[in-house]
């Protein structure tokens, strides 16, 4: 399967969906934020960093300070495929952080979802 379109996508065209789908269910951007900063290692200055200079999902995970070992316990389905079947590195973090999204929507609590 070919991801390069979705790895060239900028991460600031899809972290206002993620605010959005967690808003929308009652949780805030700061959650979000909280998640994101877990899976990726950014800093909030960092994050923000990211967003403003529009870098593409594969800039954005190439440039993470580092990636939590605990990635590894995010399992289940998102977008139709197992997260923990998923073969390219590159898309398996993206889905990985989908899954972080929607576990957040669909009201998780924190401790759950940043697999502490």
């Amino acid at each position: 399967m070919d991801n390069s379109r979705v790895f060239k996508m900028t991460f600031a065209s899809v972290y206002p969906h993620y605010v959005t789908k967690a808003e929308r269910k009652g949780r805030t951007k700061a959650e979000v934020d909280e998640i994101i900063c877990w899976l990726t290692g950014y800093d909030l200055s960092g994050l923000q960093n990211q967003i403003d200079s529009k870098k593409n999902f594969e800039e954005f995970f190439a440039e993470s300070p580092f990636y939590h070992p605990n990635s590894e316990l995010i399992t289940g389905v998102i977008c139709g495929y197992r997260v923990e079947e998923i073969e390219d590195p590159l898309m398996k973090k993206i889905r990985q952080l989908d899954k972080l999204i929607d576990e957040l929507a669909k009201g998780k609590k924190m401790e759950k979802i940043l697999r502490g």
